[in-house]
């Protein structure tokens, strides 16, 4: 099958989270599986040319944007240890600046220009390239765009395009992509469509709502954020428009690369290890303890590694420490984000040293000591589309603590009587959105520690979890077959 991938970030060219993450792995794992698999995304400023070997196609792009065509000009590489295609888009008016999507916190005021303009030359790249797909696979709100391009736009009159079904999928249904009605113009489309049924969105244009109603099937990050976002707890306001066509809404567990993500050869950690043979991870944790400055007993040592963001959590985890730092534990956090939380930690780091480490930072290398080290890992989040820490975490021997919530949900069994009688458990579920529901899921972790054979148990439980993108992609595969046959009977 010919797949056109279309994401505005793809690890390790660009990255802000997940969505780069998906955009490199699903490609190259359905790549392993014979598929042609071909990925578009801008060129920005921040990428290197010389590090990633970026050549000219000699080919462009023109859009018109506001009457005035815009011109762009592709390059290409491949994706690290893949033969996957990669298209940069280049437009330096457009993508030649600081950040991927804002600068100094602040989102670009012509982002829906940026992405409009992603949205469609990536629909005219198969021509230019003499290459056809049988899929275009949009991802969040800034490549929306080109769903509904192909089912409404000018792309939706060329008769090469006729049969190419459309996937759209939402990483986080919190990040809409809304501007103002004057800005309409910039997405090339109808005037009819700004209405309830098209892109209006109390008076606004929403980028997303654009992909949910035009494209031929929907995917979510997890089955269990599926049905969260048809609720309104969940639903950011677009529960409605889900609701109306959940026979089109798929949750498709994210995976993980198995070969980063792997302590038996790990560069970062201090040993190796695995579920045979998991001795390692006691010298990982003493080379945690020791790096961190913290005392080296053996209490609960818990990692966390997280955006310091409400969604996150962060705000009840803080809410928590005084009944946290009631129990004989201590706590890594690595992470940045608002301002507010970093203040509030560094008073608590001062607070409780030897308790809490904090690491107000971007570390790779730091990031895969604490999976190796921590004993458990903490994710409080308020909402989880998928989440993968704690995936790697339990490749890593790192019991979760998480909310039941998204892909926590349906990756985390938690340690009950019958779950352990059947050898199912692997972590601790935090019932609500509290800090008192946050302190009693980690005291029931503290308990179980000191049952060394039991906590051993759940180690090697979440070890032998098999949270590999092979099987995500065979998934999507199904989804991209029943796109291409929706698109060839003609039902949107």
């Amino acid at each position: 099958m010919n797949i056109l991938f279309i994401a505005s970030e793809v690890d390790p060219l660009a990255k802000t989270g997940g969505l780069a993450d998906v955009a490199a792995a699903l490609p190259k794992a359905l790549s392993r599986l014979g598929h042609d698999v071909r990925v578009v995304m801008p060129l920005y400023r921040q990428i290197n040319r010389e590090k990633f070997g970026l050549r000219s196609t000699g080919r462009t792009a023109r859009v018109p944007m506001n009457g005035q065509p815009v011109d762009g000009a592709w390059w290409e590489t491949t994706l690290p240890q893949s033969r996957v295609p990669v298209y940069l888009l280049e437009q330096p008016a457009l993508y030649d600046r600081d950040g991927l999507y804002q600068t100094q916190g602040k989102d670009h005021p012509d982002n829906l220009a940026r992405f409009s303009f992603l949205s469609q030359a990536a629909l005219q790249l198969p021509e230019a390239l003499g290459w056809l797909p049988e899929i275009v696979h949009a991802h969040d709100w800034q490549a929306a765009l080109a769903c509904a391009h192909l089912a409404w736009g000018p792309a939706s009159r060329d008769p090469r395009l006729a049969s190419v079904g459309s996937v759209f999928t939402v990483h986080n249904l919190a990040y809409q992509g809304t501007f103002p009605r004057d800005q309409w113009a910039l997405t090339g489309l109808p005037e009819a469509l700004f209405s309830v049924d098209g892109l209006e969105f109390y008076g606004q244009l929403n980028c997303l709502k654009g992909g949910l109603v035009s494209a031929g099937l929907l995917t979510t990050v997890s089955p269990t954020y599926a049905r969260e976002i048809q609720t309104p707890e969940f639903g950011c306001g677009l529960e409605g428009v889900l609701r109306v066509r959940v026979q089109d809404v798929v949750g498709i567990l994210n995976g993980i690369d198995p070969e980063e993500w792997n302590p038996q050869t790990d560069p970062h950690i201090a040993a190796r290890y695995s579920v045979e043979q998991p001795s390692g991870k006691a010298l990982c944790k003493l080379a945690l303890q020791q790096r961190q400055r913290l005392p080296e007993q053996h209490d609960l040592l818990i990692g966390m590694i997280q955006r310091l963001a409400e969604q996150k959590g962060i705000d009840i985890f803080i809410e928590a420490m005084e009944g946290l730092m009631a129990l004989p534990l201590q706590i890594v956090l690595l992470g940045t984000g608002d301002p507010v939380y970093h203040r509030q930690l560094e008073a608590l780091a001062v607070r409780f040293p030897g308790r809490l480490a904090l690491n107000l930072a971007f570390d790779n290398a730091l990031a895969h000591q604490i999976e190796a080290g921590a004993d458990a890992f903490l994710m409080p989040s308020r909402f989880e589309p998928c989440g993968l820490n704690q995936m790697y975490s339990m490749r890593f021997g790192a019991v979760p603590i998480v909310r039941k919530v998204g892909g926590l949900s349906d990756t985390v069994t938690d340690v009950t009587p019958q779950t352990i009688a059947s050898s199912t458990a692997t972590g601790f579920i935090i019932e609500s959105h509290t800090a008192a529901a946050l302190v009693e899921a980690v005291k029931r972790a503290v308990t179980a520690f000191r049952d060394q054979p039991l906590w051993t148990r759940l180690m090697q439980g979440g070890m032998r979890q098999e949270f590999s993108w092979d099987r995500s992609a065979r998934d999507y595969l199904a989804v991209y077959e029943r796109a291409a046959a929706k698109r060839h009977a003609g039902a949107r």
